[in-house]
């Protein structure tokens, strides 16, 4: 198999760990081509300069985090900013007492970019940025290099500065941003990282009075509670002016939200779904997609969930002519559909191949075996409501992990050989499955 070190590595202890891997995914993607290519043609929609917003939902293990980091794999190979959030008791679309801001902060913590994967990439953004306006200015203007002691220099860097951001001035909560960011070139010329600090502080919501931020930074205003998505509009529009394709912004336990017990509290929060499900569709924002994942119960109930908010129910209910074979996935809502075992038995054998790759030796299970371990799972008591895909791949992994580490261990202990012919499945299958979505991603990362 044909896999980066770094791919396999990320692959294989993730998954034996319970997560979604960080890369590598197209490596592993089945059964989940329509929903990719879906993926695709939404982030062109961003790039074009429009605002999309998905809703993703299906019961545990039905692959919405998969989902929700092939979005952020295939976001990066696109040149976009990419942050992700999970709702919590504390961390809200609505609320007092930082519940609200709690998860901005939580996004501008989480912000990454394909050189900095992990998060904590605001400041990393904010450098780059500045270094390409000093490289502009020098090719421009005939200076010998970043010549930080030049006032002639420094001017033009500034006004060049001035030009990109003043276009977000008319812009609610631009003002103060505007102001921000001159502050954080006037502490890279100074070098002074106290001041850079203050205004990495700033944007991501952590001053909690007005007048500290006026004392360090000498702007009126705070991100908070009440203006954070105001502020988030902002920062997706001063990425797009510097150079990235969009914010997208993934918002994962939306769960969370339903089990707010105050009504009216509730109600708010999906009154800000609403709202941000209105800007990107009305153009009032641009160069965001916005995701939420969540359960069936968080969608369908009628007395907690979206639906028992009326304009979101008008807006969100499924495609009456949709069935599990005709899928409408431009809609917002996509329903997923877990694998199932003809699409589990491809994963394991991708898998199979994946491990004796990295651990470099040829492999020694048979798809026959495979066969037999799968009925062996799923022959298990409980296993029809309580199985997931995510159990059966730890299971697997497990597995081979033994009988790599361990030679003399006789692999019948593990995989009794199927009897029977293997007839369910066929390579015509992968090769179905590995197509179209799987050969753009791949064109994109190289």
């Amino acid at each position: 198999m044909n896999i980066k070190k770094r791919d396999s590595d990320a692959i294989l202890n993730s998954l034996a760990g319970g997560v979604v891997p960080s890369r590598g995914l197209h490596h592993i993607m089945v059964g989940r081509t329509r929903e990719g290519e879906q993926i695709i043609n939404d982030l062109e929609s961003v790039e074009d300069g429009a605002s999309v917003v998905k809703f993703f939902i299906g019961d545990f293990g039905s692959g919405k985090s998969f989902i929700q980091a092939l979005i952020k794999q295939m976001a990066f190979r696109k040149k976009f900013v990419v942050t992700n959030g999970d709702f919590t008791p504390e961390r809200r679309l609505y609320g007092s007492e930082r519940k609200a801001v709690a998860i901005y902060s939580e996004l501008m913590k989480n912000l990454s970019i394909a050189t900095k994967p992990e998060g904590n990439a605001l400041g990393t953004i904010l450098e780059k940025w500045i270094n390409d306006i000093q490289m502009k200015v020098v090719n421009e203007n005939g200076y010998e290099g970043t010549e930080l002691n030049n006032p002639l220099y420094i001017k033009d860097v500034e006004t060049e500065i001035q030009s990109v951001i003043l276009k977000m001035e008319d812009l609610t909560g631009g003002f103060d941003f505007i102001r921000v960011l001159t502050l954080y070139f006037k502490g890279f010329v100074q070098e002074d990282p106290e001041l850079q600090r203050s205004v990495l502080k700033w944007i991501r919501g952590e001053y909690l009075t007005k007048t500290d931020a006026r004392q360090e930074l000498g702007v009126r205003g705070i991100v908070d509670d009440s203006n954070y998505y105001q502020y988030l509009k902002v920062i997706a529009v001063f990425i797009r002016q510097i150079g990235y394709q969009g914010l997208v912004v993934n918002f994962d336990e939306a769960i969370n939200l339903y089990k707010i017990t105050h009504s009216e509290s509730r109600k708010k929060n999906y009154e800000t779904i609403l709202k941000m499900y209105n800007d990107t569709l009305q153009g009032n924002v641009e160069g965001l997609y916005i995701t939420f994942s969540g359960t069936k119960t968080f969608l369908e109930d009628e007395r907690k969930g979206l639906y028992s908010y009326g304009a979101l129910k008008r807006r969100l209910e499924v495609n009456q002519f949709e069935t599990e074979e005709f899928r409408d996935l431009a809609q917002p809502v996509i329903k997923l559909i877990p694998l199932d075992q003809n699409d589990t038995f491809v994963l394991l054998r991708k898998l199979r191949d994946i491990h004796a790759t990295h651990y470099k030796y040829e492999t020694f299970i048979s798809d026959e075996q495979i066969v037999e371990f799968l009925k062996q799972q799923y022959a298990k008591p409980g296993a029809t409501e309580f199985l997931t895909v995510g159990h059966i791949i730890r299971a697997f992994l497990g597995a081979l992990n033994l009988l790599h580490q361990n030679p003399n261990m006789d692999s019948v202990a593990i995989f009794d050989k199927a009897s029977e012919e293997v007839d369910t499945v066929s390579s015509n299958y992968e090769e179905e499955t590995r197509v179209n979505v799987s050969s753009r991603f791949s064109r994109m990362e190289d």
